[in-house]
């Protein structure tokens, strides 16, 4: 479940009864063939709700440069422990007994570590020296940029000053021992930056108010820009190079320069762009780059927006290519060590591992060790063992043409054993809405997969991921409109390829997976019979000034929201838009909701405001709709603790099974029934024996 960062919708209604153009008969049988297999394996268990819980106990492991040790962060009752395991073998040592870190970095001499937390940066040095503790946020919004690979153990800072009513920004040196020099101070927000050998700042990336810009800092201080970025286009500055050069990831360019996809870059001495690794499907933004950490060349570049893949840049091509070859139709990252015997880290995921698999591999001769496997699970109170592979659902990259003949991306979950052409189909919408649907694992997906449900997840146009071209294709229309469409036909074409039954759809999401969740049952009911929305804005442009105005997600310094709406040619501030905005709200047209409808939200959500998802389940309630309220108190704008995320798994299963079928839930234990009790402000049919009182 996402944040709702980029809050987007639609500036005018469209028919949603078109169907989408067929795909070519090979593409069809493809999809005839993988459902036939799926229904031929045994029907899978049904497994308890916990089961599908991500296990979040092993939260950050980081090889050190040398890759002589793995640094880990294991979660113990309300904090978390920091291990540090050598890589040669023996046993894991732990360094700080009790920490809020989420985030670990490792100091290039290897010897110290640098632990993010919230509020707090705290260094520690590998034979339990150190200590440190620098304060994070406040009024300076002080952060953690990235290592400083410049210095043998240091960090850089951004933090702003205030100058009478303005402000200014600076980018601070940290060394482990707690010194700070300043690097640089501009007016604008320094977005990134680059450090020579010498440790001297050579390139650095600012807003400039409505766009990114890249600049070389000459040796005299003075700015030379190179780089005018769109306001569609971003970047992110790795290194640089002893020959001058600039190694870099992004968008930048033209489409003729090849900047529709986030990709690897290198800007030469004299300011050319040059494509040093792209996806070479053509589908997918770059996912994650891995430098060698003595030399800063890349070496490693992986790509998830479709299929999960790694590749070798360079002379790693053939090591990395071995690797994957070990396990096929994984999704592999890799960590490199740099050292005499150094080892490398792998972690393994896949769709139908709910944890993730970590590897010690020996680049020399090739062997694999697995490493960090959880003592059991069973010493958490939450949280069963992971469910076996064969009991979870595949995912299966899709695509299909929309009405107007774009190709449009997704998934499909088919359960293990079930006629898909017999089963209610659940479709599924991601949150953001810049965002998309990965190949890996999916807790809500397979939860439902289990019960019996297909699963479709559509990377509608506008989510990111797969291009800049395809996240701009939505025109801003994000609500009851060509966004919706997508959806709507998708789910369309999956039901005349005999994938669901037409007559019990339903359809959930989170953040603006919930909005369009709403429209859904408002605008499309003929289509889906039932929804599930978490933390859903009823009325989009007030939900956006809102956002702006007192969310968390407002004006920050570093991209603002109103520019980036802007950008996407949506802006809430704008009267007409705001009008139009709230005439296709969910809100707005609340009297065609007709749909049985779970709504759950977070009382101190500071992303959409709960006084507007309460205001809308109270509308509904006079209205008489079958509406179901349920809010984590002081929960924010996703669950986070065991209890209320099995609450949120368990109120969905028990609103589709009454309406679409499927095996009646596991009845809840006592600690589930008491928060249930408490939380369910408005009761449905559906739920009425669980609330304090009757629904009326």
């Amino acid at each position: 479940m996402t944040i709702f960062r980029h809050l987007c919708a639609a500036f005018a209604l469209c028919a949603l009864l078109s169907a989408p153009r067929a795909l070519p008969a090979q593409a069809k049988e493809s999809l005839r063939s993988v459902e036939a297999a799926q229904r031929a394996l045994p029907r899978a268990p049904r497994l308890p709700r916990t089961a599908f819980l991500e296990n979040r106990t092993l939260t950050a492991a980081q090889l050190s440069p040398a890759g002589d040790f793995v640094a880990y962060l294991r979660e113990q009752k309300d904090s978390r422990g920091l291990w540090l395991l050598p890589t040669k073998g023996g046993a894991a040592r732990l360094l700080v007994g009790s920490t809020q870190a989420e985030q670990l970095l490792w100091s290039r001499d290897g010897r110290w570590l640098f632990l993010r937390a919230p509020r707090s940066l705290v260094i520690v040095g590998i034979d339990g020296r150190g200590g440190v503790r620098v304060p994070l946020g406040g009024s300076e919004r002080r952060r953690v940029m990235k290592l400083d690979p410049s210095q043998p153990a240091a960090v850089l800072l951004r933090e702003r000053i205030a100058v009478g009513k303005g402000e200014r920004w600076r980018v601070m040196r940290l060394d482990a021992r707690g010194q700070s020099t300043l690097l640089r101070e501009e007016a604008r927000w320094i977005h990134d930056v680059a450090l020579d050998a010498r440790g001297r700042v050579v390139a650095l990336a600012r807003f400039e108010g409505d766009h990114d810009a890249l600049y070389r800092v000459l040796p005299n201080g003075s700015l030379r820009g190179v780089l005018h970025l769109k306001p569609t286009e971003k970047l992110d500055l790795l290194a640089a190079m002893p020959d001058g050069s600039l190694l870099m990831e992004g968008n930048p360019g033209s489409d003729a320069a090849g900047g529709n996809f986030r990709r690897v870059l290198r800007l030469t001495p004299d300011d050319k762009l040059q494509t040093i690794h792209e996806d070479p499907r053509h589908e997918a933004d770059l996912d994650e780059i891995e430098l060698d950490p003595r030399t800063q060349q890349p070496l490693i570049a992986s790509y998830r927006s479709t299929v999960a893949a790694t590749y070798g840049i360079g002379a790693a091509q053939a090591t990395v290519a071995a690797i994957v070859s070990k396990f096929p139709g994984r999704d592999i990252d890799v960590q490199v060590g740099d050292g005499p015997s150094a080892r490398w880290l792998l972690t393994e995921r896949a769709s139908t591992l709910r944890d993730p698999r970590w590897w010690l591999y020996d680049p020399r001769n090739g062997n694999l060790r697995r490493i960090l496997d959880d003592p059991g699970i069973t010493a958490t109170s939450s949280l069963g063992a992971p469910p076996k592979e064969a009991a979870l659902a595949r995912k299966i990259a899709i695509d299909y043409r929309a009405s107007d003949g774009m190709r449009v991306r997704g998934f499909l979950l088919l359960p293990p054993g079930v006629d898909a052409a017999r089963a209610p189909l659940i479709v599924q919408v991601h949150g953001g809405p810049i965002n998309h649907f990965r190949p890996g694992y999916d807790g809500v997906a397979q939860f439902l997969a289990n019960r019996g449900y297909v699963v479709f997840q559509s990377n509608f146009r506008g989510s990111n991921g797969h291009g800049r071209d395809y996240t701009f294709a939505a025109n801003g229309d994000y609500g009851n409109g060509r966004v919706q469409q997508d959806i709507v036909e998708g789910t369309r074409w999956l039901l005349a390829q005999g994938i669901g039954d037409a007559d019990r759809v339903g359809i959930v999401g989170h953040s603006f997976g919930g909005y369009s969740t709403l429209l859904g049952v408002t605008f499309q009911p003929e289509l889906f019979k039932v929804g599930v929305a978490g933390s859903p804005p009823a009325d989009l442009g007030h939900a956006m000034r809102w956002l702006i105005d007192a969310g968390d997600q407002g004006d920050l310094p570093d991209r603002s929201l109103k520019q980036t709406l802007a950008a996407l040619s949506l802006d809430s501030t704008d009267p007409a838009t705001y009008a139009r905005l709230h005439a296709q709200s969910p809100l707005a047209n609340a009297v065609m909701m007709r749909r049985p409808l779970l709504i759950i939200a977070g009382g101190a959500d500071r992303t959409v405001a709960i006084r507007e998802v309460v205001t809308y389940a109270a509308t509904l309630k006079m209205l008489h709709r079958p509406v179901t309220l349920l809010v984590e108190p002081n929960g924010g704008h996703s669950p986070v603790d065991p209890v209320p995320r099995e609450a949120y798994l368990f109120a969905m299963e028990t609103i589709l099974q009454k309406h679409l079928g499927g095996p009646a839930p596991e009845l809840p234990g006592q600690r589930l029934r008491a928060y249930l009790r408490k939380s369910l402000r408005m009761a449905g049919q559906e739920f009425s024996q669980l609330a304090d009182a009757p629904a009326r």
